[in-house]
């Protein structure tokens, strides 16, 4: 499970040390793609073959289902640690999700997202205002 926020840097050649209570987890692999809201996922590749039986599932009827799974399964790149625990994060992607130098890695249980500094300051806000009241919402509805 990834837990945790961490502050970091991308390198000039777009690699990314990740949190080494991180790497047990991905030795295995790994598959980096675009996320929601413009951060980054990192995926384990067990967890990554999940995402592919979800996304999978979507009617390929509906246009909007094969536009997510282009945008998710194109701009994806399968990879292995290297020695130092780094990761290549593709122009592509990181011009995707803002990214330059300072990034946040954030575990989100079974997934790992990079975001762009001020990107996460603004979400992880509005997500904190959320969750502080998300108790009265929750006993509202007899949960």
């Amino acid at each position: 499970m990834f837990l945790g926020e961490y502050q970091h840097s991308v390198d000039s050649k777009g690699r990314l040390v990740l949190p080494s209570k991180f790497r047990d987890r991905l030795e295995r692999g790994l598959v980096v793609t675009k996320g929601q809201e413009r951060c980054l996922y990192v995926f384990p590749i067990d967890k990554w073959e999940e995402e592919v039986e979800q996304v999978n599932r979507l009617p390929r009827t509906d246009r909007r289902s094969r536009n997510y799974a282009r945008s998710f399964f194109g701009s994806a790149t399968d990879q292995q640690l290297d020695g130092q625990g780094r990761i290549q994060i593709p122009q592509s992607l990181r011009e995707y999700g803002g990214i330059s130098k300072d990034v946040v890695v954030v575990g989100v249980a079974d997934r790992v997202e990079i975001w762009e500094v001020e990107s996460w300051e603004a979400l992880s806000g509005e997500a904190d205002e959320l969750f502080a009241g998300i108790e009265e919402a929750l006993s509202e509805e007899g949960i």
